[in-house]
């Protein structure tokens, strides 16, 4: 989830965890703690691009980092607040709810977590929801501001603290409905469609949560289509992309090629463009992919120009878009 969500939801659970008699140093508290796995964004000032891709969301937001990260934070907000009445017991249970919380949100989006990190190098994501969800932001976004604007005693302020923390859960848990029948509708389009999958993913298209981008394929190739929630057809129209694994001949030795083999999880596809040979990870969707099923992949890597990869993941996001594009994806996700 982006950065602005995990500091706003996390000085609501401040002002949540101690209420009145702190004031607003829990909120404090809580955006930065909410925060700081995120600190790996450090790592891109010395890694390269593939570096980075495993760098990020890779050992800060594993169970080891929270279980060396949290007695620290808690042992020095002891400290900072002396005299105070709050028990060590309590300040190590408000930062693992907060830590713990910033990995189980950024787990439901599609670019995972190394939560075994170092022991795994397996990156776990739900895919349930897309990297910036406005109705899952806003409610923390709104929450935060008004308890930052009104006083440290004003009655309000409760209301306040659980409309940023209820409505994002029961928004989590409308993502997740939306994902278990989105994944019930793809097995029997794949029945019907007689499409034989090793494997395959779901996870939402960008800003919403009605429609939603599949691959499904194995080692020759996937097959890329958009279903959305309120669809009434049984078939997915699909568009086969080749995996080109022969292309990669000339660079198998490369480094960087293998971080990305392993960071795509193989869901991966090859393609020239010119002279450049270019490595699509399949799993962040195509630039308005349900206006032209044969656009460009949004994660597209030039293996022969690394310097070129600085903004790999963010480049594509929104590449093309307009609000023509906008109006359309609205109405695809309302289904056909």
């Amino acid at each position: 989830m982006d950065s602005l969500t995990h500091i706003a939801l996390g000085a609501c659970i401040g002002e949540a965890f101690f209420e009145k008699g702190f004031g607003k140093k829990a909120m404090l508290w809580g955006a930065l703690s909410q925060s700081i796995p995120d600190i790996d964004f450090l790592a891109a000032f010395w890694s390269t691009p593939a570096e980075n891709l495993l760098a990020h969301r890779g050992f800060t937001h594993s169970i080891v980092f929270a279980l060396l990260i949290i007695p620290l934070f808690a042992l020095t907000a002891e400290k900072i607040h002396r005299p105070h009445n709050i028990s060590l017991k309590k300040w190590m249970l408000f930062f693992a709810a907060e830590v713990f919380l910033h990995l189980f949100i950024d787990c439901y989006n599609n670019y995972g977590i190394g939560l075994l990190e170092p022991f795994s190098h397996h990156r776990y994501s739900l895919n349930a929801m897309y990297v910036a969800d406005p109705l899952f932001s806003v409610w923390p976004g709104i929450a935060c501001l008004m308890l930052v604007w009104l006083n440290g005693h004003h009655p309000g302020r409760k209301f306040w603290q659980w409309f940023g923390i209820v409505l994002p859960f029961v928004y989590t848990i409308y993502c997740s409905f939306n994902k278990f029948s989105i994944d019930k509708e793809v097995k029997k389009a794949f029945v019907l469609q007689q499409i034989s999958a090793q494997r395959y993913f779901t996870t939402p298209a960008p800003l919403q949560n009605w429609l939603w981008y599949i691959v499904a394929g194995n080692d020759t190739g996937y097959y890329v289509g958009f279903r959305s929630v309120f669809d009434k057809t049984d078939s997915i129209s699909f568009q086969y992309f080749s995996r080109n694994d022969s292309l990669l001949a000339p660079v198998e030795g490369n480094e960087d090629l293998q971080k990305l083999k392993r960071f795509s999880k193989q869901f991966y596809t090859v393609e020239l463009w010119g002279d450049t040979l270019v490595f699509n990870d399949l799993r962040f969707g195509q630039m308005i992919g349900w206006t032209n099923p044969r656009e460009k992949f949004v994660f597209h890597y030039f293996l022969q120009h690394p310097a070129a990869n600085k903004l790999v993941v963010q480049r594509g996001r929104f590449a093309k878009w307009n609000w023509s594009i906008a109006k359309s994806l609205l109405s695809r996700a309302m289904g056909n």
